[in-house]
């Protein structure tokens, strides 16, 4: 064990003792900053170190990379090859949250790196916020709140009628966990249910359409649930947004670079489409001037996932499978390109 020197005087004395320095492998926590997250996870197994705590990141990178064997993210946020390149011992990326689309999976899958993640665990909360979004746009419950906040309710004038859920088709782009939380949700509120995604689902109780643009058409409320990646970059496209119409909804609780944001800003302000509840973003944070003049929005900060429920689920789930890494044992639960379940 390497041995660090403590120098201190004492009644004109210099003494000496010996403390032992931090030799466990590392785990790095990048490229953002998530608190004291990595501590609350690494157990006694990891020294963790946080990137953003290092000005030179060159030079910490140089002097320690060799000992980061584990490297902790959010799992959106990109992760540059050239980057983990300068890791030469690296050999698990662990995912906090359930997305993993800012992973090179097929970098990890050549260099024999392991890529963890937290599945299911805040698929509820997700379609809770989607569909309180989703209402929120279509009865007008934030407008009817801007109204009466700045005085324009008057005795004739309540905003007009608000538009009923009854009957409505609800489209899904995606039929994973969160996807089916939105449908189970949304037959409560007396609608049809329809969805589109890669793969079919012969047992499940909805039916799939054919194709996206096919769904879009058919659909009043469109909800973007699919699994992000750069296969799906702009899969929600100016075509699909149009299709929903200008009676039409899109939420979106995927990924920002899903939906070609700017033709969705296009269209609600040219009023092609009606609504839009928003709770991704490309880029993030987005900013108060994107959206300053764009009417029929709901907005939230990409919040749906975090709650005192789900944020204590992926702790659990990201200790155990650094738990896991470090004693040699299989993970908890690997990313479905590389061992897991889907």
């Amino acid at each position: 064990m390497c041995i660090g020197l403590v120098a201190f005087r004492f009644d004109s004395q210099e003494f000496v003792m010996t403390t032992p320095a931090d030799d466990r492998p590392i785990l790095l926590v990048a490229p953002i900053a998530i608190g004291d997250l990595g501590k609350m996870v690494a157990g006694p197994h990891f020294r963790v170190e946080r990137l953003w705590d290092h000005p030179d990141r060159a030079a910490f990178v140089a002097e320690h990379g060799a000992r980061v064997t584990a490297l902790l993210t959010v799992g959106e946020h990109g992760l540059d090859t050239a980057f983990l390149e300068q890791l030469p011992n690296l050999k698990l990326i662990a995912c906090f949250a359930v997305g993993y689309d800012g992973v090179p999976v097929e970098w990890c899958r050549a260099h024999g790196v392991a890529v963890s993640h937290s599945p299911a665990v805040n698929a509820d909360d997700v379609a809770d916020q989607a569909v309180a979004m989703a209402i929120s746009a279509w009865r007008g419950v934030v407008d009817g709140d801007r109204m009466i906040r700045e005085g324009r309710w008057t005795p004739t004038d309540r905003g007009g009628f608000r538009r009923t859920l009854g009957g409505k088709t609800v489209g899904i782009v995606g039929l994973g966990h969160i996807g089916v939380a939105i449908a189970k949700r949304m037959e409560a509120f007396r609608t049809k249910i329809a969805w589109w995604g890669p793969n079919p689902k012969p047992d499940t109780a909805w039916p799939r359409v054919e194709t996206l643009i096919d769904l879009a058409t058919q659909s009043d409320l469109l909800f973007v649930a699919v699994r992000a990646g750069p296969h799906n970059r702009g899969l929600v496209d100016k075509a699909v947004i149009e299709a929903v119409g200008p009676q039409g909804l899109i939420c979106n609780v995927s990924r920002g670079p899903v939906i070609d944001q700017p033709a969705l800003i296009a269209a609600l302000k040219s009023r092609a489409l009606a609504y839009a509840a928003l709770d991704v973003f490309d880029p993030e944070p987005t900013s108060a001037e994107t959206w300053r003049d764009v009417p029929g929005t709901v907005l939230t900060p990409h919040t749906a996932g975090g709650t005192d429920a789900s944020v204590p689920a992926m702790i659990a789930a990201t200790t155990e499978n650094l738990r896991r890494f470090a004693a040699g044992e299989p993970l908890a639960s690997p990313i479905p390109e590389l061992g897991g379940d889907a």
